[in-house]
Formats: C-alpha cells, structure tokens, sequence
C-alpha cells in the first residue's frame, strides 16, 4: 500500500505539471512563459518527483528551509527563484545561493544584494515588486515611484534589472495585470513579468506575464502541521 501511495503520489504530480503546462500554452503569447513551480515546505522528494517530469524552475520563500533545498540539489542545473519578503540581514544568503530574486522592494535591499553577490556567479536577476493595488499590508513599491528605483538598481553592478513582479487583489487582478501590462511598456530594456498563481495564471499570460509562479496546482494543497 505504501508502494502504491508514493507511486499514486509521483503521477500526481507529473499530470498536475502537464495540466499546468497544457493551460500555459493555451494561451497566445508573444514571450516564451516559465512556470516556476512553487515549493515552499514542500520535501526534498516533492521536489525531486517534479525534476523528474521535467521542471527546472523553482521558487521559495522561507530562506533557511531553501537553502537546506538547494544544497541537497546541488549540481542538478535547476533555476531558483527567491519569491518572498526580504529582510535586510538575509540578503547575503540570498545573493549566494538564488539565481533570481521577485521581491526586491526597496534600494537598500537592491544595494546590499549587489554588494554580496560573488561576481564569479554571474549577476543576479532581479525582479521590482510593485504593489500594484497600493494595498497596506503588502510590500512593494507603488506603482508611481517605480521610475526612481529603476534607475538606481539599474546602476548596481552585480545585479541584472530584468522586470517587475506583482501579487493583486484576487477580485482586482484583470485591471491590475493590465495596469502591470502597461508598466513595463515604459521600459522596453525590462522583459520579464512575473505574475499569475493557481486560480489566474491564463489572465496574467493575457497581460504579458512570462513569469509564472504556481504551487497548490502542482504539489496539492499545503499542510502546515
């Protein structure tokens, strides 16, 4: 039974990807979409089950768990990407170990990212979060004041400017997307977007999104216990 119960487990997984891809591609698209599949508190063995179907990107949020992670898939040519809030005394972590960063949401953190980064890795792709609904108890910068950050981060120099990412109002997503759509027109040298979850990655492609980062439709829902 438990045999049937690990296997039953690796084919969920490997049609939940195939599901999520199948709905990626059935949206038209002018960019190439990533799916970056969301792993926080899952295992080692999740994780390794969508490796084994063919993913490569990942996105984490709690630095001590991903680090463990990353580790123990050293070696193994996956991608990933820091998702969550970033507090200042956890940038020298993220810098060494991350190949993308989506939440960096104020010149501080871009600054001591830049400055711990080993130039030998190669720059480090960031990502501005916009707090698109201007909502209190979200980080990121509001959409008006998105102009002087760009400029400063763009001017560090172990970090590669690569867009702008963003996590709407579940009611509000069609006109913050398209809000987010028309952001990075200003900026023809941004080419990556990222965002789109679970319940409206096909809205989020609509409106430009390359980046995509789902977890719930991959891996099931999380237990926290």
């Amino acid at each position: 039974m438990a045999q049937f119960l690990k296997l039953n487990q690796s084919l969920m997984i490997s049609d939940n990807l195939k599901q999520v891809k199948s709905r990626i591609d059935s949206v038209q698209s002018r960019k190439k979409v990533e799916l970056i599949a969301v792993s926080k508190t899952r295992s080692t063995k999740e994780i390794q089950e969508a490796v084994d179907a063919g993913q490569v990107h990942f996105g984490e949020n709690y630095l001590q768990e991903s680090i463990e992670k990353i580790n123990f898939f050293k070696g193994s040519g996956l991608i990933w990407h820091f998702i969550g809030p970033i507090q200042s005394n956890k940038t020298s972590a993220i810098a060494d170990n991350f190949d993308w960063v989506h939440s960096v949401d104020r010149i501080k953190v871009a600054t001591r990212l830049s400055d711990q980064r080993n130039p030998a890795l190669g720059s480090l792709n960031v990502l501005i979060q916009v707090n698109v609904d201007r909502e209190e108890t979200k980080s990121g910068v509001d959409i008006e004041n998105v102009g002087e950050i760009v400029s400063e981060i763009e001017s560090l120099p172990n970090l590669s400017l690569r867009g702008f990412m963003t996590i709407p109002r579940p009611e509000n997503s069609q006109n913050s997307f398209a809000e987010m759509k028309q952001l990075i027109s200003k900026y023809p040298n941004l080419d990556s977007l990222s965002m789109g979850m679970s319940a409206d990655l096909e809205i989020a492609i609509k409106n430009g999104a390359n980046l995509v980062r789902v977890g719930t439709d991959i891996f099931g829902q999380r237990s926290y216990n």
